[in-house]
């Protein structure tokens, strides 16, 4: 159970973001700003203010970003600034996005969700893992990850040399379990990276526990899942680290955006370190002589006092986000609790609908919640019954302008990329291999109002009388 200061700080993440001022403009400046930000949401009303839905010509997207004007307010607020890179906007995200997690360090800004995984994954074979003793992944180590889903959340396991260990899932979740994933477990086993599926969420409670047990490391991909829970606890509150993203699609975004959230302040400058080139300096842009001995330092071969801003312990990237980025970040943040709620409204209705019509009913095998968990839903995806030729059923809703999409990759290991690929099957695929024949989703986002999902559902009707 969460105490009253973690209830506390969550809390605070569906109140409204203050606004960032900016600290060195004068009064004119500062009035002269503050009118091209009114003309700013005056434009958005005009320039970018919602067409009316004619059903059969206007298209319903799979995903969508719901934008007002003061997003478009605070990216040329943060623009404004000319600083350009990772500032005080950036800052100010970082402080407010761990609350919603459940975690105490703040977050680490990177600019993209495949990013904030490379960054989690690498940072497990980092040498300052030894610091806690947890033993750092060598070469050869293998981490247990899912065949099904989206490639990014397994390629840093290969990039970094490690033998991804892949394990099926549940059809009715689109989830591993817990079992199967235990059931994996070998020698050679450091590591459990798994995503929560379409922001469903998988039991990583039961799993952290496990893995903490049996020493091995846990990243949890919460890039389709903001706002889920596991009991009363957020995803992402689990593991060592957890991911999310920020892309159009995903619950808010930033354009391009992601974060890498971490259990303590060691795992958190770890992969600080791999974000930010791979420096031993914790200095944030801007600024020189955070730890107050820059050139007293001895590090490796380096002469004795070489700066500190130039000392790089690990083999980093750089992968940092932009101040105008996490400006829309704090914007869209402040709207969260309120497209979360939609998206389960929506969900709720499109299941509803699906339960009442016998067609739809017969036909369409929608996924489940897991138990114990309250999905913040990404997409309503759905298995189609056998005999049902799913390809045939998504070309029918497009033609009639109903966006769809597959469950990402697939079986991953079906992929061209995946070749030659070193790896290790535990078990059988046989459901992963159901869902590249049998599984898609549909939409849930705010955009989405009556009169559209009633669209999708009639669509869906429709598209199922061919069979």
């Amino acid at each position: 159970m969460l105490n009253r200061e973690e209830i506390a700080r969550i809390l605070t993440c569906f109140l409204p973001s203050p606004r960032v001022v900016c600290p060195y403009m004068n009064a004119s400046a500062q009035s002269a700003r503050q009118e091209i930000l009114d003309q700013s949401k005056r434009f958005f009303e005009v320039a970018h203010s919602p067409k009316p839905f004619v059903p059969g010509e206007t298209y319903v997207p799979v995903t969508a970003k719901t934008m007002d004007g003061d997003d478009l307010a605070a990216l040329i607020d943060a623009s404004l600034d000319m600083w350009l890179t990772a500032g005080r906007f950036a800052r100010t995200f970082e402080s407010k996005l761990p609350g919603f997690f459940g975690r105490r360090p703040g977050a680490l800004l990177v600019n993209s969700g495949s990013s904030a995984n490379l960054v989690a994954i690498s940072s497990l074979g980092s040498k300052a893992m030894e610091e806690s003793k947890l033993r750092p992944l060598e070469k050869g180590d293998e981490v247990i990850t899912a065949a099904a889903g989206f490639p990014t959340t397994v390629n840093p396991i290969v990039q970094n040399g490690w033998k991804p260990v892949f394990v099926d899932v549940d059809l009715e979740t689109l989830n591993s379990t817990p079992e199967l994933v235990m059931a994996a477990r070998s020698p050679k086993t450091r590591a459990v990276v798994l995503a929560h599926t379409l922001g469903n969420p998988y039991r990583s409670d039961i799993l952290a526990e496990w893995c903490k047990k049996e020493g091995i490391f846990l990243i949890e991909d919460c890039c389709d899942a903001m706002g889920a829970t596991i009991g009363s606890a957020p995803v992402g509150s689990f593991g060592e680290y957890a991911t999310t993203s920020f892309y159009p699609a995903h619950h808010i975004t930033m354009g391009e955006g992601g974060a890498v959230l971490s259990a303590d302040g060691r795992l958190k400058r770890i992969a600080e370190s791999f974000r930010d080139w791979g420096r031993d300096c914790w200095c944030e842009p801007g600024k020189d002589n955070t730890c107050g001995k820059r050139f007293e330092w001895q590090s490796g071969d380096l002469p004795e006092g070489y700066d500190h801003k130039y000392v790089y312990s690990h083999i980093g990237y750089n992968l940092k986000a932009t101040d105008m980025q996490a400006a829309l970040g704090l914007s869209q943040l402040a709207k969260l609790s309120r497209f979360i709620e939609a998206r389960r409204a929506n969900w709720k209705k499109i299941s509803e609908g699906i339960a009442a019509s016998p067609t739809l009913r017969e036909k369409l095998l929608p996924v489940r919640a897991t138990e114990g968990t309250n999905p913040s839903w990404f997409g309503f995806p759905i298995n189609v019954a056998p005999g049902i030729q799913r390809e045939k059923l998504t070309v029918f809703l497009e033609d009639h302008k109903v966006g769809t999409r597959l469950l990402f990759g697939g079986n991953l290991l079906k992929q061209p990329a995946y070749k030659n690929l070193d790896y290790r099957i535990a078990g059988n695929l046989s459901a992963t291999d159901q869902i590249m024949e049998r599984t898609f989703w549909i939409g849930v986002h705010p955009g989405l109002d009556d009169r559209k999902i009633s669209y999708m559902l009639e669509q869906l009707e429709a598209g199922l009388k061919q069979f």
